[in-house]
């Protein structure tokens, strides 16, 4: 089922960890999802990749509960919803990614920089946030500094 012109619901479940660990659920979300998912594609992730005449790598979209545990994920993460998306592009620096949807128009709800590894960008069809965060360890835990 395609999302969008470049995106399919097919990569937007998507998980190794998934299949590694036979959670068969991620593979079959509810329509509420999936119209999420829709939003993000159609608001986010394809203007982005329109802009960019590049591919949009996603590393990880939609995560049912027992894949969000297993990841080590927040239990209130709008991957939950399927609302959030992790991505990458090619020969794109993980903060040239950031700079460049932090910059945009783009309606994201919450953009985070997540390790100088991907961008998380999320969309909320009640109205974005243009939370602009970035992730960093520090002594061994997950530390959130706003970007202002």
């Amino acid at each position: 089922m395609q999302l969008s012109k470049n995106f399919s619901l097919h990569e937007l479940l998507r998980s190794q960890t998934a299949t590694r660990n036979d959670i068969t659920e991620q593979f079959d979300p509810d329509l509420e999802v999936i119209d999420n998912l829709r939003l993000l594609c159609e608001h986010i992730l394809q203007p982005l990749r329109d802009s960019m005449r590049r591919a949009v790598f996603v590393n990880s979209g939609y995560r049912c509960a027992r894949l969000n545990q297993a990841v080590g994920g927040s239990t209130k993460s709008q991957h939950l919803k399927g609302q959030a998306a992790d991505i990458e592009v090619a020969h794109l620096s993980t903060e040239q990614l950031y700079q460049r949807i932090k910059n945009s128009t783009l309606p994201y709800d919450q953009l985070i920089q997540e390790f100088d590894q991907w961008v998380h960008v999320s969309f909320n069809p009640q109205g974005g946030r243009r939370q602009c965060l970035r992730a960093v360890r520090e002594n061994g835990s997950v530390r959130y500094l706003g970007d202002d």
